[in-house]
């Protein structure tokens, strides 16, 4: 590896946040995932979480929607909700899906800056009830529009870029996130993958 190739992964890895990730509950449309992907490296998000409870485990995405993001995130798939919410707990304080309900929360009211997991249900029946129950809370993106939803990569990359702005005035991305080991777990891991 180039002295500059290694100076760049190394940018990116000291800016990759450990307090925030994406949950995608069944998302059919691995092109979607692979969307959702390239937004979560864009903004620094190295932790994805998969979990398809009622479709079959996702084997490859859509590589010209991600540009083949999906090597360079850590991709964590389930197919139980309670394992996946187990490891979700065991690292972020909050859990929030997105869900039109009373009690909803709206996204530019929320603080994105403090340990948070975000979920993402499918495209046609957004997230499901057995999923919200175990949250801690809805959140939504304010709309003005008859269609009251988005597409979930666009749902998604509206709500990280508001996290991302909220954690570069706070500071987050001019300190370390990631801790020392799985920065040269990952500097050894990208190494070999070409740009």
């Amino acid at each position: 590896m180039t002295p500059e190739r290694k100076e760049k992964l190394l940018n990116v890895l000291s800016k990759r946040q450990n307090d925030i990730t994406v949950v995608l509950e069944n998302v059919f449309d691995p092109h979607n995932i692979s969307a959702v992907m390239r937004t979560c490296d864009a903004v620094g998000v190295q932790d994805i979480y998969i979990l398809n409870t009622k479709i079959p485990r996702h084997k490859k995405w859509g590589t010209r929607s991600s540009s083949s993001a999906a090597k360079w995130l850590t991709v964590h798939q389930f197919e139980e909700a309670e394992e996946c919410f187990k490891c979700l707990r065991q690292r972020y304080s909050t859990i929030l899906t997105t869900h039109l309900a009373s009690d909803a929360v709206g996204l530019y009211q929320l603080d994105l800056t403090r340990s948070i997991a975000l979920v993402f249900g499918n495209e046609h029946s957004g997230v499901s009830e057995e999923i919200r129950a175990l949250a801690d809370g809805n959140f939504i993106i304010p709309q003005v529009g008859i269609i009251r939803s988005l597409n979930i990569s666009v749902a998604c990359a509206v709500t990280l870029y508001e996290a991302c702005r909220q954690k570069n005035k706070a500071g987050h991305y001019d300190q370390a996130g990631l801790n020392s080991v799985i920065k040269q777990d990952l500097l050894k891991e990208w190494s070999i993958y070409e740009e």
